[in-house]
């Protein structure tokens, strides 16, 4: 681990536009320990110096939104489209869901499940054309586009995709495999 000198500590907490009553509070030590320390009039613990380096590393960290990882454009299908067209495709895109967007703005998602029930169904009844809309579920989760990634992060623990909606319209999409990516990427 590189101990840093004073004037690095200084430097690097006034680059990042934190004060030292925030590196100290973050660091859990007192704001007077860190002015001592900037100043070199104290020899700190190497407990307390990781501290004030996991927080000035944390801090420099860039923020990562919603906007800056979702897919555009969001392909999607129309409450309208038969079952054939959205199962053509999901097999073209290889995804194993859609949402359905009405005008840009989302009314349900279509999965491989839903599609399954309406291959059988269409099975036992001659001449129906199902539409997405007969076998349409409930729409996946919306998020705005500034919105930080640790959020959608959480709501993607309970679904399968999430939409970044700007002015009532559908901007992008952020899957799991999305923030699979960020990690190995």
């Amino acid at each position: 681990m590189h101990i840093p000198a004073p004037e690095e500590i200084r430097s690097a907490r006034r680059r990042i536009g934190m004060t030292q009553a925030e590196l100290a509070r973050r660091a859990g030590i007192s704001q007077s320990m860190v002015a001592r320390i900037e100043r070199g009039s104290v020899d700190p613990r190497v407990s307390t110096l990781r501290h004030i380096i996991d927080v000035l590393t944390t801090a420099e960290l860039p923020v990562i939104i919603a906007a800056s990882l979702m897919h555009t454009p969001v392909e999607s299908v129309s409450p309208d489209d038969s079952i054939l067209s959205a199962v053509e495709k999901m097999d073209r895109m290889a995804f194993s869901q859609l949402p359905v967007l009405k005008d840009g703005v989302p009314v349900g998602c279509i999965s491989e499940a839903a599609i399954l029930s309406a291959i059988g169904e269409q099975k036992h009844q001659k001449g129906y054309h199902p539409t997405v809309r007969d076998y349409m579920e409930a729409s996946f989760p919306t998020v705005p586009p500034e919105i930080e990634i640790e959020t959608v992060v959480g709501i993607l623990e309970q679904h399968h995709a999430v939409l970044v909606m700007k002015e009532g319209r559908v901007e992008g999409v952020i899957t799991k495999h999305d923030l699979i990516s960020l990690i190995i990427g």
